[in-house]
């Protein structure tokens, strides 16, 4: 850290002199321009005009060579982390010709991600182009969407397992890819607003510092929607074993379905409003619904594995309401304050 002082220029500017180093370092020269940014914690961004066009979108290409993508997923997944980086145009090449193998996990691929789509195909290369804009999407937004989800997946088991019809069930794993479409999304706004503060703002995020939070809240909902994925598969299979079970037993798996819901749904509102009262509530819940599950031994073993899945649904939920009461310390309140 530098600290320099502030020098008057004429009657009504000011000016301050910037580092040697971070000059050199971006070959800036006399009559180059610098974009300046205020911030309302009172910072101001200096970023080197070239530098700040390539944060508004103009950047090069990211190159994947497929002749090196041996392994199975290695493409796929060479695709989605740069998504998620926030990179925006993608080369897949190849010295020879790209295999079939190839050019299906890259369309599949591309099936898998908000705003991406090939634009170009030959035999030795594809080109991808992402098409996001980022001024369209908020934070808050997307966590919601993706509570609203994985909850809906976790009722739809859970009234499979309650009337024994399939088909609820089965729409509740067909929800899985829309989940994952809207995680990586989250994912990729989140990972570009820490490189580029006014993305941060375009997207709702007043403090740089609560992408971490979001980041939690926004992987807890992902692992609740696999979950309740896992759930509706278990309740599948477990249908023969379904009329075996007396009326206890069922009513306890009804319970522990609706406490696992509460207690999401009650921790994405408290992670949302800032609620610390609520936040509490809900972990004091979970506590509750621990010594439940813990008492349900009964049952055919894909029926306690349901029983198992709500207490990790529950254990999310918990992890969203502590990200939750710690984010709501930032404001003085009558409760806490400094």
């Amino acid at each position: 850290m530098e600290t320099r002082k502030l020098q008057k220029v004429g009657y009504s500017t000011h000016s301050i002199s910037l580092p040697s180093r971070w000059v050199k370092e971006w070959k800036l020269k006399q009559g180059d321009s610098i974009i300046l940014t205020s911030w309302r914690d009172g910072s101001l961004n200096l970023v080197p005009e070239p530098v700040a066009r390539n944060l508004d979108g103009v950047a090069g290409e990211c190159i994947i060579d497929s002749d090196l993508c041996s392994e199975p997923g290695m493409l796929m997944r060479l695709v989605i982390g740069n998504y998620v980086l926030g990179r925006d145009n993608y080369r897949i090449s190849s010295t020879r010709r790209i295999s079939s193998g190839h050019i299906e996990e890259a369309r599949a691929t591309t099936r898998r991600l908000i705003g991406l789509s090939i634009i170009e195909e030959c035999s030795d290369r594809i080109i991808i182009q992402c098409s996001i804009d980022s001024a369209k999407f908020n934070i808050q937004s997307l966590i919601r969407r993706l509570s609203i989800i994985a909850l809906t997946m976790l009722d739809e088991a859970m009234q499979t397992f309650d009337t024994s019809d399939p088909s609820f069930a089965k729409d509740a794993i067909s929800r899985e890819n829309e989940v994952d479409m809207i995680f990586r999304l989250t994912l990729r706004l989140l990972m570009s607003a820490q490189e580029d503060r006014t993305i941060a703002e375009r997207i709702g995020l007043e403090d740089p510092l609560h992408i971490l939070g979001n980041v939690l809240v926004s992987k807890y909902l992902e692992l609740v929607a696999d979950q309740a994925e896992s759930i509706a598969r278990r309740v599948l299979e477990a249908g023969r074993f379904r009329n075996t079970l007396g009326e206890a037993d069922t009513s306890v798996i009804m319970n522990l379905g609706k406490m696992a819901s509460s207690i999401v749904t009650d921790a994405v509102d408290c992670f949302l409003s800032q609620d610390i009262q609520k936040a509490n509530r809900v972990l004091e819940t979970r506590a509750l619904m621990d010594t439940e599950e813990r008492r349900f031994t009964s049952g055919a073993m894909n029926v306690r594995a349901i029983a198992q899945g709500l207490a990790m649904i529950s254990e999310k939920g918990a992890g969203i309401a502590e990200v939750a009461f710690d984010r709501a310390l930032e404001t003085p309140s009558k409760i806490c304050h400094l």
